[in-house]
């Protein structure tokens, strides 16, 4: 009796376990829009994931968006690839080839819609 109690009480154990894990793994659903302060930057240089900076790269606040999140703004889709020193909160610098382009685009308030919300560790894995 008690040895059956025992592994009860054990694969108890491993399916809280092992559920808790699949909560961890889901991949987050998409948020739906957002209000941020955007502004514009040119420098080129290496993103906080690795990459160079470049055309369709945004800085975020990774508690915000985390790294990897595809964001759609004004005409076009981003992904977060960096983090910024001074993104904070609900702000996002969007990179722009063009400095006289990112120096006219200034500040600005935007609603931005999330599309996909950090990494989809599923994906390319079959």
């Amino acid at each position: 009796m008690q040895t059956a109690v025992a592994a009860l009480i054990v694969c108890a154990a491993l399916s809280d376990s092992t559920v808790a894990a699949q909560r961890r793994e889901r991949p987050r659903a998409a948020a739906g829009t957002l209000r941020v302060t955007a502004t514009a930057y040119c420098v080129a240089g290496k993103t906080a994931s690795g990459t160079r900076a470049r055309t369709g790269i945004v800085a975020a606040d990774p508690s915000v968006l985390p790294v990897g999140s595809i964001v759609r703004i004004i005409d076009g889709i981003y992904t977060v690839m960096d983090t910024g020193p001074a993104v904070k909160g609900r702000k996002i610098d969007i990179f722009m080839a063009n400095c006289e382009r990112a120096a006219k685009f200034g500040e600005q308030q935007l609603r931005i819609r999330v599309l996909r919300r950090g990494w989809d560790s599923k994906a390319g894995s079959d």
